[in-house]
């Protein structure tokens, strides 16, 4: 997926570093970091033989009969972190899950994109991304206490989160990975780092390490850091914004100099696939019951799927070309929240715009006119759909789509489905404050 060190250079560097303890990353299928550690002395046995582990407790992994699995650490991810200094310090790799017969694990969320963007290499294609996660600061993970009541680019000098966000932008660069920018966002104590875009491979791997980095540096300053997607009732929810473009070598794909749009055939397809596959694929890039809070009319998030170029209240947005920036041609998908699992959420997209264009989708009318404005009649007639409206609509709309299997494969679709029908019906049974506040007094 990258090109950091090779096996020999990881052992060279452990060895004359002294360098302690690895950890080994995984996440399962929810998009939880999972980990484990070795001793430097057992490192070399775990590039030759991966390491084993009961994978029966790892949420989409392995059942009961069929626990065991395998961690092959992926040399070339293998770096210091920054806040774990003491005794020669601690390393971390990624880690690709594999059955006892070293075959692929089906179920590993990182093999999942692996197998997509093959697909796309097969094409001639090379997908990079540039996601835009939001997050919040708040006092505790107790209450949604916020810690500035700062506005969209607001700078100010007593803002302790200036701070947070300058220590771990520092941490994330110590851990190789390129900021672009960072800023306060539109709701109080909100905030957003953008990464430089990158293969997405590649990318997926800096997302997960990107939000323990916030966490760890907010936990060290005693300030709590969450990715749920609408913490605060009445306030601008957290997305993941993700700018997307494929490149056949060194030419962008998605551009085309002669067109109105400057958008190539393929470019086209591509965000017709996004437009029509979205709504099936929420259970993905919005995962959570939370996920369907942020999704609503008011608040910047896109409920309907379409796309435009200038109206932000699109799903999918086209960025205006500047004349000498054919690289930079890309679509900015928006409905995804940083709480996804990213290796799934890279994967959904690009097999959604893959199958645009390999059946070539026709791109719909670009919708310039506000959408939550218009009637619904207006919406159908211009084939604008809804995106789910809660997770149950989510997950009856994942269940039908033939692009999540084709992506996915069934074993994490169907553990996809089975934990977030059980999420939903935990959800629906709760009596909540709303209701108390309601109907107690005069029923």
């Amino acid at each position: 997926m990258s090109k950091g060190m090779t096996k020999e250079e990881v052992l060279k560097y452990v060895k004359d570093n002294e360098v302690r303890f690895i950890r080994l990353w995984f996440t399962d299928i929810l998009g939880f970091l999972k980990s484990f550690a070795i001793t430097d002395q057992e490192l070399e046995g775990a590039f030759d033989e991966g390491m084993g582990f009961d994978g029966s407790s790892i949420e989409g992994f392995g059942r009961i009969q069929e626990s065991d699995m395998i961690a092959w650490p992926d040399p070339s991810t293998f770096v210091m972190l920054p806040w774990r200094r003491e005794a020669g310090g601690t390393a971390r790799m990624f880690c690709d899950i594999k059955n006892p017969d070293e075959t692929p694990f089906e179920g590993d969320p990182r093999n999942v994109l692996k197998r997509t963007l093959q697909r796309a290499s097969d094409k001639g294609y090379t997908m990079y991304v540039g996601p835009e996660l939001e997050y919040f600061y708040l006092r505790d993970n107790c209450s949604t206490q916020v810690i500035d009541s700062g506005g969209y680019f607001d700078l100010t000098p007593l803002d302790v989160a200036s701070d947070l966000r300058r220590k771990t932008i520092i941490a994330m660069q110590e851990l190789g990975i390129q900021v672009e920018y960072s800023h306060h966002e539109v709701a109080p104590s909100q905030h957003e780092i953008d990464l430089r875009y990158k293969e997405a491979g590649l990318m997926a791997d800096q997302v997960m390490t990107y939000r323990l980095t916030v966490k760890e540096i907010a936990q060290a300053h005693g300030i709590y850091a969450t990715f749920m997607p609408k913490p605060i009732f009445g306030e601008n929810g957290s997305g993941m914004h993700t700018h997307q473009s494929l490149f056949e070598g060194p030419r962008n794909v998605f551009f085309d100099a002669d067109d109105e749009y400057n958008l190539s055939k393929e470019g086209k397809s591509y965000i017709a696939g996004l437009v029509k596959h979205a709504p099936e694929l929420a259970l993905v890039t919005n995962q959570w019951v939370n996920s369907y809070k942020r999704l609503v009319p008011g608040y910047e998030a896109p409920i309907y799927s379409c796309w435009a170029r200038r109206n932000r209240s699109a799903l999918v947005r086209v960025p205006m070309y500047k004349p000498g920036k054919e690289q930079a041609t890309r679509v900015e998908l928006r409905n995804p929240d940083p709480a996804c699992n990213p290796y799934l959420a890279f994967a959904v997209m690009l097999g959604a715009g893959l199958k645009g264009m390999e059946e070539g989708y026709e791109l719909p009318p670009e919708a310039t006119n506000n959408i939550y404005e218009m009637t619904a009649q207006e919406r159908e007639d211009q084939g604008i759909e809804s995106l789910p409206e809660d997770l149950y609509d989510a997950i009856n709309k994942f269940k039908e789509s033939e692009v999540a299997r084709e992506v996915l494969g069934e074993r994490v679709c169907e553990s996809l489905i089975i934990n977030k029908q059980k999420e939903w019906d935990e959800y629906k049974a709760i009596v909540t404050p709303y209701e108390l506040e309601r109907y107690l007094p005069i029923l």
